[in-house]
């Protein structure tokens, strides 16, 4: 589990009834070579299915969902983060958003849900996006 203390949302996609997050700790990176990375955890909550799902996220991957975002609004689907290290997420930009969460390649577990988003949802992940990026800039 993430440290609650300095943990911040990338994004979330929610409506009144399910939920996909990306929560990630702005704590100490850990440095492997080059890269910094930031503990982080995909979140799925649903009243059919909730669970969480490790990840590490680099500024690389901060400047993807960017990227993803931009796309999204272009009405194009995304998956992040890419390079298939870990778990990562696929998003189609449809009437409802379809979020699917695929945990790491060696389980091939996925789990699709489709939310519901409020209008402001893309205005509201790219201020989250912000957040996160003032924060790791902070403490690095």
């Amino acid at each position: 589990m993430v440290d609650a203390a300095q943990t911040f949302e990338l994004f979330r996609f929610a409506d009144t009834v399910q939920s996909v997050t990306v929560e990630v700790s702005c704590g100490e990176p850990l440095t492997m070579g080059e890269e910094r990375y930031y503990a982080a955890e995909i979140v799925l909550k649903s009243d059919f299915i909730s669970g969480r799902v490790g990840l590490r996220v680099s500024l690389e991957d901060l400047d993807e969902w960017e990227r993803c975002l931009d796309a999204l609004l272009a009405e194009e689907a995304a998956d992040w983060p890419a390079g298939g290290r870990s778990a990562w997420l696929t998003v189609l930009p449809e009437d409802p958003v379809e979020v699917t969460v695929h945990d790491s390649p060696s389980t091939q577990i996925a789990v699709r849900v489709p939310i519901d988003v409020a209008s402001n949802w893309l205005e509201e992940n790219r201020l989250r996006l912000d957040r996160i990026r003032k924060t790791v800039t902070t403490v690095s």
